[in-house]
């Protein structure tokens, strides 16, 4: 019967102590080997030596480091699709979507607003659309889940012009005021009368001159004294109530308009914005582009057309930007294109 050993060491069992390695020569035929010899716990006088096993254990074990492999799998791939979602641009983003609200959704995922001041201006397509190329790493800045990113984008040269002119108009121009012969008493609510109190200033922006009578009761306090005119568009107390309905869901100071002033300002937007057909040289370009950083809402102007579409997604088609400028393979982009198309 062979000999059991157990290797496990007691408490009460006094061995022999460890001893380090130590490398011994040993002659096979005519040639001489140097082997190291495994450190020695317990020996046994049998030749056949047998180790207790728990078979239970070890698949209790592999079944935990299983699912923990399981989990880290999934989790990764939750993190690439995420990352994806954030740094990649799909179908919804091109020219071929007519679903501007789509289409703005999927490109304000995507590009910042400090994105527009890195962009390059590669060109201009027939007098009216800016050709610019965004690059950069994408990802949580540590290098493991870093991507990049190198897309080609259309911007429409008037669009983002006027779109910048308008909000340009919204944050700066006064309305000029027209005193009334005697001043109008507003019936509001006590809740526009404190609106109206804590954007005196902003009202004033907008041509509406305001005096507030304190000896008067609540819901009659506030008396215009001039009201806003600009060529040929009227405003009214209906306008002024307008305000104040904007107003309420919207920080004190800060600017709003009223629809008529919108619609004025948005005219004199595209009168004096670039116009398609203008040849704009690399500056104006690049200056086109960057302002589109500095607006509230860059995708669209204020009449609705679109300021900038996704043209071409660049990786893989013989640019490395981390490498150096090396040249793209046009005929690479065809063919991307071309499956793009279909």
């Amino acid at each position: 019967m062979p000999e059991v050993i157990d290797i496990t060491v007691e408490d009460d069992v006094d061995l022999p102590p460890r001893t380090a390695p130590r490398a011994t020569r040993s002659n096979v035929g005519s040639s001489s080997v140097s082997a190291t010899s495994d450190e020695i716990v317990r020996t046994g006088g049998r030749e056949t030596v047998t180790v207790s096993f728990d078979l239970s254990t070890l698949r209790a074990s592999w079944k935990k480091l299983r699912e923990r492999l399981a989990d880290a799998l999934r989790e990764r791939e939750d993190r690439e699709r995420e990352r994806d979602a954030k740094t990649k641009l799909d179908g919804t983003a091109g020219l071929a979507n007519a679903d501007d609200e789509q289409a703005v959704e999927a490109l304000s995922r995507v590009i910042d607003k400090p994105d527009f001041a890195s962009m390059e201006a590669v060109g201009q397509f027939n007098l009216g659309f800016i050709i610019v190329r965004r690059r950069k790493q994408g990802g949580e800045g540590d290098g493991v889940d870093d991507v990049e990113m190198d897309d080609l984008f259309v911007v429409d040269q008037h669009a983002a012009d006027e779109k910048y002119n308008f909000e340009t108009l919204q944050q700066t121009t006064k309305i000029k005021s027209q005193q009334l012969i005697s001043p109008e008493v507003l019936e509001l609510t006590a809740a526009d009368e404190v609106v109206a109190l804590e954007n005196i200033d902003i009202l004033r922006q907008n041509g509406f001159e305001l005096d507030i009578a304190e000896d008067r009761p609540a819901g009659q306090r506030v008396l215009m004294t001039a009201h806003p005119v600009s060529g040929s568009t009227k405003f009214d107390a209906k306008d002024l109530e307008e305000l104040l309905n904007l107003m309420q869901d919207r920080p004190a100071g800060q600017m709003v308009r009223c629809s008529k002033a919108r619609a004025m300002f948005a005219m004199r937007a595209c009168r004096k914005s670039i116009m398609i057909g203008t040849a704009l040289n690399k500056r104006q370009m690049t200056s086109v582009v960057q302002h589109m950083g500095t607006m509230d809402q860059p995708w669209h102007c204020p009449h609705g057309r679109p300021t900038m579409r996704h043209l071409s997604d660049l990786v893989g088609v013989g640019w490395d930007f981390r490498k150096g400028p090396w040249k793209v393979e046009w005929g690479a982009f065809g063919r991307v294109a071309a499956s793009a198309a279909i």
